[in-house]
């Protein structure tokens, strides 16, 4: 299962638009019907000339990293809800969903940013 609008993962995740995309796969506003709220769900693209067994060590290292990341509680941090494979084998991380702007959507807004405020941001980000 690739990513579509309407599509539904897990029989509960249905993708409702797409918020971003990178090299490492595509991050999806999607709404749980189970719990009717929505959620950031990320698609994880895999390399296609993988073998089997690189295929696998990947997706590991995918669940490995979801369930560290899933651990961790800080208010900077997005929180894990769950990890899912679609029908393809793919793994998709589902995440809380924060509505924000981006720094470059920030800057590209405002401009140049006073010293204060970048060292306020430093400061968050550490």
């Amino acid at each position: 299962m690739g990513g579509n609008v309407g599509a539904v993962l897990a029989g509960r995740y249905r993708l409702v638009e797409a918020l971003g995309h990178g090299g490492m796969g595509a991050v999806w506003r999607a709404r749980d019907a189970q719990l009717g709220r929505d959620v950031a769900v990320k698609e994880l693209l895999l390399p296609e000339n993988l073998t089997a067994a690189e295929r696998g060590n990947w997706i590991a290292r995918v669940d490995r990293e979801a369930r560290a990341a899933a651990r961790l509680k800080h208010p900077g941090i997005v929180t894990v809800h769950d990890l899912t494979v679609s029908e393809d084998g793919r793994p998709w991380i589902v995440m809380e969903l924060v509505r924000g702007d981006s720094l470059a959507g920030l800057l590209a807004r405002r401009g140049p940013l006073p010293v204060e405020e970048v060292a306020r941001i430093g400061l968050q980000v550490l």
